[in-house]
């Protein structure tokens, strides 16, 4: 296992957050996994992962080892992509799907961005939030985010969409600052009814502890953009994709809350149909697409 997979394996198991996955989804058996974790922390020195009967977290310095790690893949997927795309340009039509929020934010300027680097390409970007099924659809790849379920579709693994806590000052003024996830459970919250339907947040702090709460509040929409109007304009705290609330966050229209702890990541995969003889242009999108996903891309959000 050379140096690159090394830091690969080290970045699944504090994305997935267990051993067993992350060397199943790498082709290694989990043995091995730990005996190459176990080695690259004595290299270091340092402890980089906390190891629980709940899970794997990473440890302070952990955390900021994964960091660098993901700059680095993020440069070596980024040089493997250029010689991708000097060999030959894509050329045809490609259908695109992803949802609504995520296309609208984050697809939209990459895929023109993609298409300038490509001139004879063709691209339909579909944006829906129900679910497409990608053959009947005659879709050639779809970014989704979350858990993939078991399928025969083709996936390829982009990055991790995290998500933030956030209110505005005034509301803030109005009812207080919450210091601890326990806090949120006497304040107005607003629901995004597709993820968080279940009103029950979890939290995971610095150190590796989980708390959940329950909360309530007056609001439920499965639109993010109606979110994010309410806790701009008051009506209280949502819990929104990073890449939603970043200008809103950049502007001073909302502030972050509850840094300390952090909610649930979204795994964000790109879906093709089949993962046996890929279409050229499509192993070409997919391939300059993980070089796109690497350290704060959600900085991108509403460019």
């Amino acid at each position: 296992m050379d140096r690159i997979q090394d830091i690969r394996l080290f970045i699944r198991i504090v994305d997935l957050g267990s051993f067993s996955k992350a060397a199943q989804e790498l082709g290694i058996g989990q043995p091995a996994a730990t005996k190459q974790i176990n080695r690259m922390e004595a290299q270091l020195g340092a402890r980089l992962l906390h190891r629980t009967t709940h899970g794997v977290s990473a440890t302070e310095i952990g955390l900021l080892y994964y960091e660098k790690c993901k700059l680095i893949c993020l440069h070596a997927d980024e040089a493997s992509s250029v010689g991708t795309l000097l060999q030959t340009q894509a050329e045809g039509s490609m259908r695109i799907s992803s949802s609504v929020a995520f296309g609208r934010r984050v697809m939209a300027p990459l895929v023109l961005e993609f298409m300038r680097m490509n001139p004879q390409l063709q691209i339909e970007l579909l944006c829906d939030d129900r679910y497409v099924n990608l053959v009947e659809q005659g879709v050639d790849v779809a970014v989704r985010l979350g858990k993939l379920a078991d399928s025969t579709l083709g996936a390829a693994w982009l990055g991790v969409n995290p998500w933030v806590l956030v209110a505005s000052g005034s509301y803030l003024k109005e009812h207080g600052t919450p210091r601890k996830p326990e806090d949120l459970a006497r304040h107005d919250v607003l629901i995004y009814s597709s993820v968080q339907g279940d009103e029950r947040w979890h939290f995971t702090g610095r150190a590796g502890e989980q708390r959940s709460v329950t909360v309530r509040g007056r609001l439920r929409s499965n639109n993010l953009s109606m979110l994010l109007l309410a806790a701009r304009s008051g009506l209280g705290i949502a819990a929104l994709p990073r890449y939603v609330a970043q200008r809103s966050l950049v502007d001073g229209a909302v502030v972050s809350l509850l840094d300390a702890w952090q909610l649930p990541q979204q795994e964000v995969h790109a879906v093709f149909p089949s993962p046996r003889l890929v279409p050229a242009k499509v192993r070409q999108f997919i391939s300059w697409m993980q070089g796109q996903f690497g350290r704060e891309w959600w900085e991108r959000g509403d460019a």
